[in-house]
C-alpha cells in the first residue's frame, strides 16, 4: 500500500510549468529589432519559439532584442538584410537559413512611412515606400513558400490609416491598402496547406520612432483618439500577433484585426 501524500502530488502538478504553446516553432519577424517587432520578437520567444530578428541597418539594437529574449530564457538570431532592393527576399532567406531549416511563423513588418501629402510625394518616394511596405512582403512569402511549414501563421503588420482618410500619410497608407489586399489573397491560396493568413492595424503606438510624443501636449492629442484615452504601446499589438500565432487562433484567417484601442470609434 502506498503511502505518498495525495494532496502533495497534486500539489506538485499544479505546481509543473505549463508547456510554452509555441516550443519547438521557428518564427521570423522583419524589422525585429526596434518598437513594435522588438515587442512581437520578444513575445514569440516567451512563448517558445526561436525567433529571427531581421534588421536592416541597426546592428546594435538588434543584438539588444536578441540579449533580451536570451535574458528572459528564449532563444533567437540576428540576421541583417536591406529591404527595399533587388534580390532583397532571395538574401532574407539566405541569411536566415544559416541559423534555422524552415519557418512556422512570419511576420512582416518591416515598414517605413515618407512624405504625406500628395502633392509632395516624388516618384522616388513613392517607389521606396511600396517597395519596403508592399513588395517585400509580397515576395518574402513567394520566395519562402518552400520553407513555410504546413499549419504555419503568416501576420501582416499594416495601420489604422487604412481605414480612414488620413491625408498626412498618402502613400504610407496605399502601400498598407495593399498588405491587407495581399492578406485575403495569401489566406485562400494557402488554406489547403493548413497555413492562417491575417494581418493587425494599429493605431498611434509609442516608439521611439515617434519622437514627437516627447511633448506633452501632442501625445495627448494622440491618445484622445482611443476609447481608452492613452496612445498604444508595442506589447498592444505583441499579444495580439503572439494570438494569432498560437493554435488558438487556428479557425481564424483572411482578417485584419484592428489593434488601435478604438481609434475613430467617436468620429
Amino acid at each position: 500500500m502506498s503511502t505518498q501524500n495525495p494532496t502533495a502530488q497534486t500539489a506538485r502538478t499544479v505546481s509543473a510549468p505549463a508547456a510554452r504553446p509555441l516550443t519547438g516553432k521557428t518564427a521570423l519577424v522583419t524589422g525585429g529589432s526596434r518598437g513594435i517587432g522588438r515587442a512581437i520578437a520578444l513575445r514569440l520567444a516567451r512563448e517558445g519559439a526561436l525567433v529571427g530578428v531581421h534588421y536592416a541597418g541597426n546592428e546594435q539594437a538588434a543584438k539588444e532584442t536578441v540579449t533580451a529574449v536570451e535574458d528572459a530564457g528564449g532563444h533567437a538570431f540576428a540576421l541583417r538584410t536591406e529591404l527595399g532592393v533587388p534580390g532583397d527576399a532571395d538574401a532574407l532567406w539566405a541569411a536566415f537559413d544559416l541559423h534555422a531549416d524552415g519557418v512556422d511563423i512570419l511576420v512582416n513588418n518591416a515598414g517605413i512611412a515618407g512624405p504625406g501629402q500628395i502633392q509632395d510625394v516624388t516618384e522616388e518616394d513613392y517607389d521606396r515606400v511600396f517597395a519596403v511596405n508592399a513588395k517585400a512582403p509580397f515576395f518574402i512569402v513567394q520566395k519562402g513558400l518552400d520553407r513555410l511549414r504546413d499549419g504555419g501563421r503568416i501576420i501582416n503588420v499594416s495601420s489604422g490609416v487604412t481605414k480612414v482618410a488620413f491625408p498626412g500619410m498618402t502613400s504610407y497608407a496605399a502601400s498598407k491598402g495593399a498588405v491587407e489586399v495581399l492578406t485575403l489573397t495569401l489566406a485562400a491560396t494557402l488554406g489547403a496547406r493548413g497555413i492562417t493568413v491575417n494581418a493587425v492595424s494599429p493605431g498611434t503606438i509609442e516608439t521611439d520612432i515617434h519622437p514627437w510624443m516627447a511633448d506633452p501636449e501632442t501625445k495627448a492629442h494622440a491618445a484622445s483618439f482611443s476609447v481608452f484615452d492613452r496612445v498604444g504601446q508595442p506589447a498592444d499589438v505583441a499579444d495580439v500577433v503572439g494570438f494569432l500565432a498560437s493554435d488558438d487562433a487556428r479557425w481564424i484567417t483572411g482578417q485584419n484585426i484592428d489593434v488601435s484601442g478604438g481609434s475613430g470609434l467617436g468620429v
